[in-house]
């Protein structure tokens, strides 16, 4: 046994607190960089919580990685403090709608977050009740247990039908909540989420909107060293903060991107033995970033979407060129193909169509409508936002 190989590695230690480095981890307000004004902004539309009244509702939009999701919960969580003093009882659920997309998995999240059995003597099931009764039971717990609601939905425009708006904006004018009240924080990636909503529902539920900026490469800079204590002292070499805040700038300023490439680049240092996080590694993690957040994104794609995006991509190195646009015909040609070579059932054209505009919907790929000149119609352009070879990768890693 004395002999056998020890796969736990050596002694070296590079992280002392990787927790701090985690998308999941939230912050004390002084680790909040730059988010001020929008933290202010938040905090004044869900202040009449806190005195038990019904706070405003509000949306929230901006690209990945701005810091809404982090200020939300952090507000929340303050409201939540603050509301104790005045003898208020905040309950808040948040609902990543990304996983859980449809009107009836919301509902019972939100449920059962804000449930306590033993105040309620309601139980939340996680599947076997219809939509009308995880209402009622939800209706039932807010009014028994809080004064105040508040129901953060991220990523509010993947949710595949838009009643829960309706419902909870409207809790209180239809009678469903009697002794509580419930505020609503919608958050997108879409700009232009609002347009595709029912007019009452725009009326009822956008009454407060705040857009969140990309980040500039200063405040990521700020942010990755506010969670530098991740790291033991004197492992981050002086260039690795600069090289990663450059990096995400760069692309769009995703402070998420940064945090997941700094936390990447200590891993990569711990697996090859090293004493130090070097710009080298910050290279390395930066390619793997990449992959690994397309392969998440991917990994929740039906199998047919992921050999369309394949198709995509086999299409575009074809042409030689990173940015070249595929036709929806060139590439259903090479998704049929793809198709004949695992043994499965290709999909119709119509539904490829479908399958595309889902990927732009998620952001994987552009597309761009064409006139092919008189008397030949139009035709769509598809073009993808990352590299070839990183989306083969992702593909091949969600498998």
């Amino acid at each position: 046994m004395s002999d056998s190989m020890d796969y736990f590695g050596s002694e070296n230690e590079i992280f002392r607190n990787k927790e701090l480095l985690q998308v999941s981890h939230l912050p004390d307000g002084d680790r909040i960089i730059g988010r001020e004004a929008e933290l202010t902004n938040l905090a004044n539309a869900i202040k009449p919580a806190t005195r038990g009244n019904t706070p405003n509702n509000v949306l929230v939009y901006g690209k990945t990685g701005t810091g809404k999701s982090l200020c939300s919960k952090f507000i929340t969580n303050q409201a939540i403090e603050r509301a104790k003093g005045n003898e208020v009882s905040i309950g808040v659920a948040y609902i990543d709608c990304l996983q859980e997309s449809t009107e009836t998995q919301a509902v019972q999240s939100a449920g059962h977050q804000l449930n306590e059995q033993s105040e309620t003597d309601v139980s939340i099931p996680h599947s076997g009740l219809s939509t009308a009764e995880y209402y009622r039971r939800l209706w039932h717990i807010v009014d028994t247990r809080h004064d105040v609601a508040l129901i953060i939905l991220d990523e509010v425009d993947k949710i595949e039908d838009d009643d829960i708006l309706m419902q909870l904006s409207r809790a209180v004018e239809s009678g469903k909540l009697t002794e509580s009240t419930v505020g609503v924080i919608g958050i997108s990636n879409k700009v232009r989420y609002k347009d595709s909503l029912d007019e009452r529902i725009k009326s009822s539920l956008c009454e407060r909107e705040y857009v969140f900026s990309p980040y500039d490469a200063t405040q990521i800079r700020e942010i990755l060293r506010s969670r530098s204590d991740a790291f033991h002292e004197g492992v981050l070499e002086d260039g690795v903060v600069p090289r990663v805040a450059a990096l995400a700038a760069r692309e769009h300023g995703d402070a998420r991107k940064a945090i997941d490439i700094l936390r990447f680049a200590g891993e990569i240092a711990e697996e090859n033995d090293l004493e130090t996080v070097t710009e080298s590694c910050v290279d390395q993690a930066h390619e793997r970033e990449e992959t690994s957040r397309l392969a998440e994104l991917i990994s929740k794609s039906p199998s047919h979407a992921k050999l369309v995006l394949e198709a995509m991509a086999l299409s575009t190195q074809q042409k030689k060129g990173d940015d070249a646009p595929v036709t929806t015909n060139e590439a259903y040609d090479l998704y049929k193909r793809l198709c004949d070579r695992d043994g499965s059932e290709h999909l119709k054209l119509r539904r490829v169509r479908d399958i595309l505009s889902e990927l732009e919907f998620l952001s994987i790929i552009e597309q761009e409508r064409k006139w092919a000149g008189k008397g030949k119609g139009n035709y769509m352009e598809n073009r993808l936002i990352d590299e070839p070879e990183v989306i083969i990768a992702a593909c091949n890693e969600s498998e």
